[in-house]
């Protein structure tokens, strides 16, 4: 036989073995883990998981063969724009082609954000927009808890109440507060914490800033001054239905207009409750004023802050920067 067919012979066999090898390798990458296992485990998505990620913690879990064969059947049937974060219900029982459909079909679990210094409102409207089982009755239950619903990224199941809701919260606000301080474990104390990080958080733009609009609050305080916050005021008008907001512009009528033990203009002291649900720099302001020789602050349209130490600087940087 000539070497050119010898040769010929040799490739062509090694090429079957090479398409038997692939066939047979995502034959096994196919198969479930386990068909006689039929317990099923919570398998949690994080947000943000690559489909590697995803595969490597199947695998890691005992619910998928390889992942590489994962990685590969996502891609090839163009899968890897319909997982979603969150959790999902399988068993080592399952095919490839099961999970994947698993994983497609919903999770049992939704991840919802929410944003530092949103008031217990906005919650509400992030839950009736995210999870089914929520009902309008959960606005007042979350409206008593205004300031303690700490804001962070939460897997909340479809099927939660809002009791549930608030205790995953709270929770999280009670591991938080442990973290800035010992003594926040007086309650007396922790309520006008919050009160003034709940302040702090609606005016300040930057982490930055937070201790010293926190050191202007105290030094205030300390003078029997009016804290004069404009997101007390916006806080008591509450809703704007033509703005769609709940935090809309306030007008220079409502300095004097708006009724409410929350318009710290007509009110000397602290509102009676926090406005907003802070999160942890904010409470570590609250906590550590900065010593500052200032009494009054605003931004600009760029949102820099300004300082002054007195009314007439004050009404200057007014003129200068909002006028």
């Amino acid at each position: 036989m000539p070497y050119s067919m010898r040769k010929l012979i040799v490739v062509f066999v090694l090429t079957i073995i090479i398409v038997l090898s692939s066939f047979g390798y995502w034959q096994y990458g196919n198969q479930a883990v386990n068909p006689q296992d039929k317990n099923n485990k919570i398998f949690v998505i994080e947000k943000g998981a690559s489909i590697r990620e995803i595969g490597n913690k199947l695998r890691k879990e005992g619910l998928l063969r390889d992942p590489v064969v994962f990685f590969l059947y996502i891609k090839l049937y163009g899968q890897d724009r319909k997982i979603q974060a969150g959790d999902y219900r399988l068993s080592p029982s399952m095919s490839l082609k099961e999970i994947v459909d698993a994983l497609n079909h919903g999770t049992l679990d939704r991840w919802v954000t929410f944003p530092e210094g949103i008031r217990a409102h906005e919650i509400a409207d992030l839950l009736k927009e995210n999870i089914p089982s929520y009902r309008e009755s959960w606005r007042e239950r979350l409206n008593e808890n205004e300031g303690y619903l700490f804001p962070d990224t939460y897997l909340v199941p479809k099927d939660a109440d809002v009791e549930m809701v608030i205790a995953m919260m709270k929770n999280n606000f009670d591991k938080k507060i442990n973290m800035v301080g010992s003594e926040l474990n007086d309650p007396q104390l922790q309520k006008r914490v919050l009160i003034i990080a709940s302040l702090i958080e609606r005016e300040a733009i930057t982490d930055e800033e937070k201790p010293i609009i926190s050191g202007i609050i105290d030094k205030r305080l300390k003078m029997g001054m009016a804290l004069q916050v404009d997101a007390t005021i916006q806080y008591a008008k509450g809703y704007n239905n033509l703005t769609k907001k709940w935090w809309s512009p306030i007008l220079p009528s409502d300095y004097n207009g708006v009724d409410s033990s929350y318009n710290t203009y007509l009110n000397p002291g602290l509102p009676p409750g926090p406005i907003s649900n802070p999160g942890l720099e904010a409470i570590r302001a609250a906590l550590n004023p900065a010593s500052t020789p200032y009494l009054y602050y605003l931004h600009d349209s760029a949102g820099k802050i300004h300082l002054a130490k007195t009314m007439e600087e004050h009404n200057a940087n007014i003129k200068k920067y909002l006028k």
